[in-house]
């Protein structure tokens, strides 16, 4: 078969779906919910997934309004009179499967499935269409190898080189064959004249069901294939209570399997576009992605504005830096090119400081090591809102390659459209000028610093150089692979430096650290103990208020603790809640002129600051604090729980799926939440996930990561006891439903 026949033969296809019942219990249940959706429904979506709408026909019994309705009006259905077999429900469809393959009927390859099998993959069924046609077969069936078959599934039984001689039902095996343990799923694919004809055969003969047309195509000697399945949960149909029952376990347990994103696309989360290396991000992706940003800065007129473009340590990020300056070349924006590897909030700086239209920066932050990703920020610094990402991505998703301008990077360089410059000093002088240096010096403290293998060492480094802070690194060699775990400073991933200082007896008075490209912090107190970024938040904005004296309220993301706000009120400063994504802190700050915002995960900025989140800003600003207050962490967060109290936090994830983004609101929703256990829900707030609020600044919150596929729980809660109790209860709701 030449590959131009092939194309042709795959494209001509048509489903048969059967769901016209045996009784009317059989078709009650195919109408019946089943997880978020209904029995039909789930078994049509993966049909739909293989076969175009126009060429599925879907047979139904005589009077039947609520299938139709639930299933759509882009398909065919047809009537089957008399439930006289599943072989005359799908003669029932001849006429309309000619009509849908029209002259392709000849050619054609036509699949007959079940409405009552919802839990069949769509991944199944395209491999038994492939096989199908890619071995030239009569008839192929879909199979599966179960260890302890149930009765009524016929055997299959293969020659000695592997081909299908029988299907074998119960009534007809032996004691040794009753052994076999290879199925049939019931699934099959023919061209239309062979199994409407072989239908049409047996009918007169008396016979209307399916399988006794594979038991004669078989014993005719035809051309037989087959696809075998192994996750044995895809052979359960649905034909009682208890297996609809069954179902719904099975459904639920899929939610929460990991999938492999295979999807190309470029999509934008709360901190840029991210995906895994080799399947959604390549230089490709990269290279349409600048040029939708490009056709944005000519739109607005800001060609001569430039573009300033960096890149962090991960693998491809200087080749995509490259490739990402040669797209602006060649669309004539001038590019500023740093040189290295730098620090995400070193762009952030440059695009004010150079008044560029845009800066761009490819990392991927505390991503594991096979993610990468992309940055870009606008003119002021600040990450672009919602709308216009999706401007972005939509634009670039419908490039193609032969789309993308660019110019050659040597050429782009010897005609000065791309200018490679260091930018280390300025950022470097402009942190030095909010942070007070000279407060520090003569204090002695003494510091570990963890980059995490990423990119702050040289400009913290510098800045502690220059406030006579002895300063003391690890883990700051170039390795992509960043000692095989995500980049993230959180109490999981920091067992070294914590190590360090607790055997240090007394010889350090801080560990610090900051993620894969440096826009989070991470603290270990004096003792060793791990400061949660709540607390860290917290000291800080005691410290802007009190001991620098600079009045405003504070902006957190609704994942972060609630302390600031009763500290916000201690100080009559206002508190503002915000989404979560650092763009919409710093959008908050703006709107009630904060001194302060940040998050849980280790972002924060001030005032007078750029409007990105700078993880190495902010270890400046913390020895600033030890050294002007002459306290240690431990003893100034102990002040400052004496103003606030205290509020425990814990925090967990899952993987997530497409699925559980609509599975778990909507079981949130279908009964409205008055307990969480013994304790009463005050409200319920949907700014960005569902976040339960309760007594006392007490709340639990189930949100899906705008970053990695996860999805997220929080909660803060009067005790640690407390906090756990409601955390497990987050854990059983997203395992098993209220």
């Amino acid at each position: 078969m030449t590959r131009s026949q092939q194309v042709t033969t795959q494209s001509a296809r048509a489903a048969v779906v059967l769901a016209a019942g045996h009784d009317e219990q059989s078709r009650a249940l195919l109408t019946h919910p089943l997880g978020d959706s209904t029995v039909v429904e789930l078994a049509l979506v993966n049909v739909r997934k293989v076969i175009p709408a126009d060429r599925i026909v879907v047979v139904i019994s005589p009077d039947e309004t609520e299938i139709p309705g639930l299933l759509g009006d882009d398909l065919t259905y047809v009537t089957q009179l008399s439930p006289r077999g599943t072989g005359d429900a799908a003669l029932a469809a001849r006429t309309a499967i000619g009509h849908a393959l029209g002259d392709q009927a000849g050619d054609a390859a036509v699949l007959v499935t079940y409405a009552d099998t919802p839990l069949l993959r769509a991944q199944s069924l395209r491999g038994l269409l492939t096989r199908h046609t890619l071995t030239g077969a009569d008839l192929s069936l879909l199979t599966a190898v179960v260890e302890n078959p149930e009765p009524g599934y016929g055997r299959i039984e293969r020659t000695t080189d592997h081909a299908i001689s029988a299907i074998l039902e119960q009534e007809d095996r032996t004691a040794t064959e009753g052994r076999l343990t290879e199925v049939n799923v019931g699934a099959y694919v023919a061209a239309p004249g062979l199994l409407f004809s072989q239908i049409e055969a047996l009918a007169a003969e008396g016979e209307h069901r399916l399988t006794e047309v594979a038991r004669r195509v078989i014993g005719a000697d035809r051309k037989i294939s087959s696809y075998r399945i192994y996750d044995t949960d895809e052979v359960r149909g649905v034909n009682s209570e208890d297996e609809l029952a069954e179902a719904a376990d099975v459904v639920l347990k899929r939610l929460f399997i990991p999938k492999k994103n295979t999807d190309t696309k470029i999509v934008f989360g709360t901190g840029g576009w991210r995906a895994v290396i080799g399947e959604g991000y390549t230089l490709a992706n990269v290279r349409r992605l600048c040029q939708a940003v490009a056709n944005e800065v000519v739109r607005q007129g800001l060609e001569t504005n430039g573009v300033v473009i960096g890149g962090d340590r991960r693998f491809l990020s200087r080749e995509s830096a490259e490739a990402a300056a040669e797209v602006f070349a060649g669309n004539n924006i001038p590019v500023t090119l740093l040189p290295d590897d730098v620090p995400t909030p070193l762009v952030t700086f440059a695009a004010p400081y150079l008044d560029a239209a845009y800066g761009i920066i490819i990392t991927s932050s505390h991503n594991p090591p096979e993610w990468n990703g992309m940055k870009v920020f606008r003119r002021d610094g600040s990450l672009p809102l919602d709308e216009e990402t999706d401007r972005y991505q939509d634009e670039a998703n419908a490039l193609s390659v032969d789309d993308v301008i660019t110019l050659d990077i040597d050429l782009a360089r010897r005609t000065g459209m791309i200018t490679d410059r260091v930018l280390t000093e300025p950022y470097v002088d402009a942190i030095e000028k909010i942070v007070d240096v000279e407060s520090v010096r003569g204090s002695d403290l003494r510091v570990i610093v963890d980059p995490m293998y990423g990119t702050s060492q040289g400009t913290l480094g510098t800045i502690l150089n220059d406030m006579r802070v002895r300063a003391e690194f690890i883990h700051a060699a170039h390795n992509p692979l960043f000692g095989g775990i995500a980049p993230a400073p959180d109490l999981q991933r920091l067992s070294t430096l914590i190590s360090m200082i607790e055997s240090g007896g007394g010889r350090y008075d801080l560990g610090m650290a900051t993620d894969g490209d440096s826009d989070r912090i991470g603290i270990v107190d004096e003792t060793g103990e791990y400061i949660s970024s709540n607390d860290l938040l917290l000291l800080l904005y005691w410290y802007l208020h009190e001991v620098r004296g600079e009045k405003g309220g504070v902006v957190r993301n609704l994942a972060t603790t609630h302390l600031l706000d009763r500290l916000a009120a201690h100080f009559g400063e206002e508190s503002f809640e915000c989404r979560v994504g650092f763009k919409h802190v710093t959008a908050g700050m703006d709107k009630i002129g904060a001194v302060l915002g940040g998050e849980s995960s280790g972002g924060l900025t001030i005032r007078g600051w750029i409007l990105g989140k700078d993880g190495i800003f902010a270890c400046a600003l913390v020895v600033e604090m030890l050294a002007r207050t002459g306290k240690r962490i431990s003893e100034l967060r102990e002040m400052i729980y004496e103003i606030t109290g205290r509020l425990y936090t814990l925090e967990a994830g899952v993987p997530a799926t497409p699925e559980m983004r609509i599975a778990v609101p909507r079981r949130l929703e279908a009964e409205p939440l008055t307990h969480i256990g013994e304790y009463s829900v005050v409200s319920v707030s949907h700014l960005d996930g569902t976040k339960i609020l309760l007594e006392n600044d007490n709340w639990a919150l189930l949100r899906f990561s705008g970053t990695e596929p996860v999805l997220r729980m929080f909660v803060e809660a009067d005790s640690p006891e407390k906090a756990t109790e409601l955390l497990d209860w987050l854990k059983t709701f997203v395992t098993a439903g209220i």
